[in-house]
């Protein structure tokens, strides 16, 4: 008995030890994660984060493959440990990823989140606020934002705080910037010279200068298509050519009036003129019978098959196979003789997003995660971040490394720029200013043929104000969203149906009512309660 109890006493003892071995372990482990301060890169013993990001389905999943983030993690001694998810299934697996609080990354990269993700989000508990961060840690960040206040403001929450890193894309400026205008139109500027025909100038040319396409088939191209676009599809689709008959139309349908007033574009008795005149198109057979369903695939591929006499893209290169042969179809005077260049909302503040980069509330070393975004923010690395990098072997480069340190753009041959780009750019928070340009940077000959193409417009633009990037409280912000999901679903699938099959002038009434039914009113007056604040700052 007396050795029986020795023996328990002795298992007990074996096993008071384990335990303190295997607390001892725990330390050990956490001491790996222990909080780091004062930190400085690059770090004398490596340390990791978790983040998150998206990437381009026809760029590599795999972050550590891009020649930026290998050049980032031999600067920094950070190794990260990557979590990718293809773009167009980004923001489901974010928000999933995000519900789950016991496993959370310590950043979310490319977050792309709008206010009301970012309000919710932070109300949650899930992201954490910034703007001490930003004082302390972030000096490539706060000098861009002290020497540019404007931006300060659009980050910070109505409750004053700020929760995200912001994008920042400057390519010239007000009506001028690369922004300005989104969908642009071009036009087959060699079918009309062989044909001996004049750019159009106004909605009755262009008819006729399409029906020369359907019936003359210039370029002896197998199935000429006069007039092709994405309805309701970001810049691809036609709404800049709808100026000619009023306000015309954006991807939001947003505008503002002479008077600063917010208008929906799509409820405006020239949009019901211009729709019933493209349908008198559509009826001639004038514009591509997969307009109201191809995506963007198909529609570059019969781009780049010289199929096209007029287009809508951001630019030429990316749909047409000889870019030599398109031109932007200037703003065309409508049957009243009204001429308007649609600006885009926002466009105001040039390239701009509040929501690219955020830190969570699982992230321990906050210092180390704000020192490694504000890298970001260096001006060499965001130029690198937006576009693409230098002396990648077996690959297209964006850019060559001078003797002085600056990256000077490569000219793109024959390839899209985007395409070449997307396979080393990461994206994520940077700040490309216009101070950069000629002094980290050249600018990117595609920008400056597009920004040529944007001032050639200025003297069109009818008015003067377009929305700007505002950040509403949370229930303004989601009462918004609300809305807009309805009533954005309801005019643009009304836009398709009456361009393809008729009926707007029969169905207008019933069209406006069912708009204010969805909300419409109290849409716009949230809209408009921003903008009077905006412009009373």
């Amino acid at each position: 008995m007396k050795n029986k109890k020795i023996q328990k006493l002795i298992c007990i003892a074996l096993v008071g030890v384990s335990l303190v071995s295997l607390a001892g372990c725990g330390k050990k482990g956490e001491e790996k994660q222990k909080i780091l301060t004062d930190v400085s890169f690059p770090l004398e013993e490596s340390a990791s984060l978790k983040v998150m990001t998206k990437a381009a389905a026809i760029s590599t999943q795999n972050p550590e493959e891009k020649l930026i983030f290998q050049r980032i993690k031999e600067k920094t001694n950070v190794d990260i440990d990557w979590t990718c998810y293809v773009e167009d299934q980004f923001v489901d697996k974010r928000n999933l990823a995000l519900a789950k609080k016991d496993s959370l990354p310590d950043i979310v990269f490319n977050a792309d989140m709008g206010n009301v993700d970012l309000l919710k989000y932070a109300k949650q508990g899930v992201i954490v606020p910034v703007e001490n961060m930003i004082e302390d840690y972030m000096p490539n960040l706060k000098k861009i934002l002290d020497e540019n206040p404007e931006y300060t403001k659009l980050i910070t929450a109505p409750d004053g705080h700020i929760y995200s890193f912001p994008w920042i894309e400057q390519l010239g400026v007000g009506k001028e910037a690369i922004q300005a205008i989104g969908g642009m139109p071009y036009i087959n500027k060699t079918w009309l010279d062989e044909l001996g025909l004049e750019v159009p100038k106004t909605t009755e040319d262009l008819k006729k200068v399409l029906i020369a396409f359907r019936d003359k088939n210039p370029g002896n191209v197998q199935g000429v298509i006069p007039m092709s676009c994405r309805i309701n599809g970001g810049n691809e689709d036609l709404g800049f050519i709808l100026g000619a008959f009023g306000y015309g139309d954006n991807a939001d349908h947003i505008m503002v009036n002479e008077k600063n007033e917010v208008l929906y574009s799509v409820t405006d008795e020239g949009y019901k003129k211009g729709i019933a005149w493209l349908h008198e198109l559509q009826e001639e057979n004038l514009i591509d019978p997969e307009a109201y369903t191809q995506d963007y695939a198909t529609y570059t591929a019969k781009g780049k098959n010289g199929r096209y006499g007029l287009f809508f893209g951001w630019d030429i290169l990316s749909i047409a196979s000889n870019p030599d042969d398109y031109i932007p179809l200037p703003a065309l005077e409508g049957p009243d003789g009204i001429v308007n260049a649609v600006r885009q909302s926002g466009s105001a503040d040039g390239g701009f997003q509040t929501g690219r980069c955020v830190i969570t509330s699982a992230c321990v070393n906050q210092e180390l995660a704000a020192k490694w975004i504000d890298l970001m923010y260096d001006p060499v690395q965001s130029v690198q971040n937006n576009w693409g990098t230098y002396g990648e072997e077996g690959k297209s480069n964006v850019f060559e490394m001078t003797e002085e340190g600056t990256l000077k753009h490569l000219e793109i041959v024959d390839e899209s720029p985007y395409d070449v780009r997307v396979q080393q750019m990461v994206g994520g928070p940077l700040a490309v200013l216009d101070s950069y340009y000629d002094v980290y940077t050249t600018c990117p000959s595609d920008a400056q043929e597009r920004m040529e193409a944007v001032k050639s417009y200025v003297s069109d633009m009818k008015y003067d104000m377009v929305y700007p990037n505002v950040f509403m409280s949370q229930e303004d912000a989601e009462a918004v969203a609300r809305y807009e999901t309805d009533i954005k679903q309801y005019a643009e699938q009304k836009k398709a149906d009456w361009i393809l099959n008729g009926g707007v002038e029969d169905q207008w009434d019933e069209y406006i009512q069912k708009l204010n039914d969805l909300g419409l009113e109290k849409y716009l007056e949230i809209k408009q309660k921003y903008l009077d604040d905006y412009l009373a700052k």
